[in-house]
């Protein structure tokens, strides 16, 4: 493609495709086995979660995710000129995953981008890189792919409902059907151990207590910073200027939480907004802002305040990670993805809220506009919406807890072990997808495709 003469304006999405595997086991059946019923439905807010055997790896999981882009699209991979990838599930620690993804792009070897790792952050990281590019002096008037998603397990224990499996791959361009709000981001970042894998092992460590304050403590200062950035544009900014929210979701219980800090920080700012009647008493100068991040009172206060607007602007992007369960990097986008496959067209002149979260920590808030292309284009909201996410997520493989905690023994023998031949079924794989064939003795891994 020839460079462009003119700068790109409208820079965002202009295509999205998904992969999450075929198996699942239900929540309900992680309950019944651990005997807590409604802890992980009630109490965590999800209903299932895939997941995959040794069988699959995170360059499986990317590969398929991408390759699914570009057929269904028909992306030509001479025109890409760009390959950003999010992902904390390594497999080496020099070794980009991106670079075992070239191998979808035939003859091209010109496409710049590495893989951005910070826990879940490293998708947005991946986003915002392919956009900058495109918006830069250096783009060459070819498209960026960025593709974000992970292998999220635990060890057995209070956590392991928590995994979960996924990827969403982005084409990113000008004149977009969602395109990315220029000068409305707010980033915060700090030194915090909520969530860190220091050891041998794809289990992280994890302190829950911490990582849900830090979280709470992000949601706060990113929402803070992107009002003022918009005031500084003349825009007051309230939970009301979003028509949705994408939040980066561990688990739904969580992005309910989130949310809610929304409403506390729009009260914080104007208590005497409409609907903050009944929570006059948690005012500022009454609740230190410290104790607020783990105040129950606070919590469930601002949860019923937040209800009518949770309901509209967060449920109608909530219905895949509550499937999936956690896909880490990916999971924000999930969320994206999902809302389109249930919104569509309707997104049109919508604000779309993104808040992304990466442990140890590192978070932003930005945000898209809904929109239809100045140009006859083959990229819309209605393309997005026709790969038919729902519909694929009925089409999965119901499995048992013991099928899943076999799954599980798989993947933790299998790690950093060379030669390794997988354990897992192939059958498992749906027709389309790419697998691990073999890893040899020096740790080279062979892929195949069903």
């Amino acid at each position: 493609m020839a460079a462009m003469a003119s700068r790109p304006s409208n820079v965002g999405i202009l295509a999205m495709e998904a992969y999450f595997p075929t198996c699942f086991v239900d929540q309900t059946a992680l309950e019944a086995q651990d005997g807590c019923a409604g802890k992980y439905t009630k109490g965590l807010g999800q209903n299932r979660l895939a997941f995959v055997t040794d069988r699959e790896d995170i360059a499986s999981v990317l590969m398929t995710a991408v390759q699914r882009l570009l057929e269904r699209f028909g992306v030509d991979p001479a025109h890409v000129g760009r390959l950003e990838v999010g992902t904390e599930s390594l497999i080496d620690k020099s070794k980009s995953v991106k670079t075992s993804l070239m191998r979808l792009f035939g003859e091209n070897k010109d496409i710049e981008g590495v893989t951005s790792t910070n826990a879940c952050y490293g998708g947005t990281a991946a986003l915002l890189n392919s956009v900058a590019w495109v918006q830069s002096e250096d783009w060459d008037g070819r498209l960026a792919i960025c593709v974000a998603g992970d292998i999220a397990v635990y060890e057995a224990g209070p956590a392991r409902p928590t995994s979960g499996c996924g990827a969403v791959a982005m084409l990113i361009g000008p004149d977009a059907p969602l395109a990315l709000e220029p000068g409305l981001r707010a980033s915060h970042v700090i030194d915090c151990y909520d969530f860190y894998k220091p050891h041998h092992s794809e289990y992280p460590m994890v302190d829950g207590k911490l990582s849900q304050a830090a979280y709470l403590g992000c949601v706060d200062a990113c929402y803070r910073g992107y009002k003022a950035k918009a005031a500084r544009r003349g825009e007051k900014v309230t939970v009301d200027s979003f028509d949705y929210v994408c939040m980066h979701s561990p688990y739904h219980k969580l992005v309910q939480k989130g949310f809610a800090r929304f409403l506390y920080m729009d009260f914080l700012d104007d208590p005497t907004q409409e609907g903050f009647s009944e929570v006059q008493h948690l005012s500022g100068d009454k609740v230190d802002y410290n104790a607020s991040l783990e105040s129950r009172e606070v919590d469930a206060a601002f949860r019923e305040v937040s209800a009518s607007s949770y309901r509209e602007k967060i449920l109608p992007s909530s219905f895949v990670s509550k499937e999936v369960g956690n896909c880490y990097t990916g999971a924000v986008f999930m969320n994206l993805l999902s809302l389109i496959s249930d919104v569509g067209p309707g997104m049109v002149g919508k604000r779309v809220g993104m808040f992304s979260y990466g442990s140890g920590s590192v978070s932003s808030l930005y945000s898209f506009r809904g929109r239809i292309p100045d140009t006859p284009s083959e990229f819309t909201l209605e393309r997005i919406q026709a790969i038919g996410v729902r519909g694929r997520l009925a089409e999965r493989k119901s499995c048992t807890s013991e099928e899943f905690a076999q799954a599980m023994n798989f993947r933790e023998a299998a790690y950093g072990q060379a030669p390794h031949q997988p354990q897992g079924s192939v059958e498992d794989v749906p027709v389309g997808a790419f697998f691990l064939e073999s890893v040899n003795e020096k740790h080279h891994r062979s892929y195949g495709r069903k």
